[in-house]
Order: C-alpha cells, then sequence, then structure tokens
C-alpha cells in the first residue's frame, strides 16, 4: 500500500533506523481522524490519517506538540514525521500506552508547571484548527482583544454564516463590545495552553504519569485551559487542589471560565448544532448578567 510505504520509509529516513511494518492495528476514539499502530516487532507508532488537503492540519498539530515536549514538563507524545501520501496526509506520534489510572495531583503539579512557560505575546507561530474549525494564532499583545477577534468574534462570524441569527448573535455582539470588562483587574500572562483540554485528551500512560495529547496550541491565559477541564469530564478535585498549590488561579476566575468555554461552545454549534445553540445563549447570557 502506497501510504503504509511512505510511512515507513519517511520513519527511517527521520530516525535513522530501519523500519519495515509488520503489523497494523486500528485504534478507534476520533472523531476527525482515522487512526492505527503501525508496529515493527517492539517498536510501535501512533499513525493519524486524512485527506492530503489537511496536510496542514498536521503540520500545525506537530508543532503544538513539540512546543509542549520543549517544555519538559508534562508527558506528550513526540512528533515523528509528517508527509501525504497516496491521496492522504499523515502524521506520525510516538506511541504511547494509555490508562485512566494514576495521579490528578501529578497532573495538576505537571500543568501549571507547563503554563508557567509564556511568550510576549499572545498567539501562536502557526494558525491550527479546534476541533475541525480554524483557529487564528495571529499574535497580539492584548489578551482582551485576541480573545474578542480571535477566539469569540470568529464563532460569531462562523455562526452566522451557518444562518443562526436573532439573539445569540445580537447578545454576542453585546458581549463582543463588554470583552475588556472581564480584563479590567486582571491581566493574565501569555502561557503556553494545550487548548482543548477537554476529558478525552488527557490520560496517564502505564507508569501512572499524566500525558496529554491532540492539542490546539498557542499562548494565551491559562484559565482558558482549566476552564475547559471543567466542561467535559472534570479530572477532579485533586487536580484543582495541585494546579492551585503550584499557581494559584486568580479570584475572578469562576466568572471567566464561562467566556472561555463559550469559545467551545459556539464551535460545537458550527461543528454539530442542536442544544448547543441554547447552551450558547444561556452561557451568553450569564455573561451579560456580569457586567
Amino acid at each position: 500500500m502506497e501510504l503504509i510505504r511512505a510511512i515507513t520509509e519517511n520513519i527511517t529516513r527521520v530516525t535513522g533506523i530501519p523500519f519495515q511494518a509488520d503489523g497494523q492495528q486500528p485504534i478507534s476514539g476520533g472523531s476527525i481522524n482515522t487512526a492505527f499502530r503501525l508496529d515493527s516487532g517492539a517498536c510501535r507508532y501512533f499513525i493519524k490519517t486524512n485527506a492530503a488537503s489537511l496536510l496542514d492540519m498536521f503540520i500545525a498539530e506537530a508543532a503544538g506538540l513539540w512546543a509542549m515536549t520543549d517544555t519538559g514538563t508534562i508527558n506528550v507524545p513526540r512528533p515523528i514525521c509528517y508527509g501525504e501520501a497516496g491521496g492522504h496526509s499523515y502524521l506520525v506520534l510516538e506511541y504511547i500506552t494509555l490508562t485512566r489510572q494514576g495521579s490528578a495531583a501529578k497532573f495538576g503539579e505537571k500543568l501549571a508547571a507547563m503554563h508557567r512557560h509564556t511568550n510576549e505575546t499572545f498567539g501562536f507561530r502557526i494558525d491550527n484548527t479546534i476541533g475541525s474549525t480554524p483557529q487564528q494564532n495571529n499574535s497580539d499583545k492584548n489578551w482582551a482583544r485576541f480573545w474578542q477577534n480571535r477566539r469569540l468574534g470568529y464563532q460569531l462570524r462562523l455562526a452566522r454564516q451557518n444562518g443562526c441569527g436573532g439573539r445569540l448573535i445580537d447578545r454576542g455582539n453585546e458581549l463582543m463590545e463588554a470583552m475588556p470588562r472581564f480584563f479590567s483587574a486582571y491581566q493574565p500572562q501569555a502561557s503556553l495552553l494545550h487548548g482543548d483540554l477537554w476529558a478525552g485528551n488527557w490520560s496517564f500512560d502505564d507508569h501512572g504519569e499524566p500525558v496529554i495529547y491532540d492539542p490546539a496550541t498557542y499562548y494565551g491565559d491559562r484559565e482558558a485551559d482549566i476552564a475547559m477541564t471543567e466542561l467535559f469530564g472534570a479530572p477532579g478535585t485533586k487536580f484543582y487542589d495541585a494546579y492551585n498549590g503550584v499557581w494559584p488561579l486568580n479570584e475572578g476566575y469562576p466568572v471567566r471560565k464561562t467566556l472561555y468555554n463559550l469559545y467551545h461552545i459556539l464551535n460545537h454549534y458550527n461543528l454539530f448544532g442542536g442544544s448547543y445553540l441554547r447552551q450558547a445563549e444561556s452561557m451568553t447570557e450569564k455573561l451579560l448578567s456580569e457586567i
């Protein structure tokens, strides 16, 4: 098969170690890419594939993974190589055996340590995706403006393009205008973020060490990562206690977490429609009531 041949040749070229696949195991769970494990004796790699036109998505994912890996704080599958063959794009990653058993406290401590790695501006050196939605990362020194233009504003524009009108758009625009008020007494640092840290994107390895993967990486307010952990399956009290033990969250976080999670709910509305519209409207009203 052309794709497998291209992948094995690229692995050999990048690692300098001959790799000849002798086994292939499908891996389920993803909704965007096709994934499988490629074996050569005891050597294993995790492979993601998609349409050839989506190679840039994998290039951006690899950049985010390398940025997190380079902090030396929390386990991340190392990118090996990427490319295109046979009408498909692919990304080859280090294979890590995952389990849900591990130390939530260690997860909190290591995530806080990663967030300590900061940048002068918000954004990232390359645009990426949140799910399958493009995510703009043009740099900005003003966080409120970045969130207004590159996050909520972008999702609201998509919603309008998808046929949404009325209350969500009108009230969403009011929220956009009021954005600076949520940061009048709080100026976050530009921390390195995972960017899509819901329960499906973190786990533990077979030694109980926390692992994060499938990122939408950028430099932003660390509260955005923490907020996402509360949206679709939280890691538990020990995680939050440990995180705050290393770097306590600001007292205004309980309000701003809704602002950050609204971005993800709007994205889910734009991808899937349905009840996410009502949830987005409710969150928008809640935020406007705080002004």
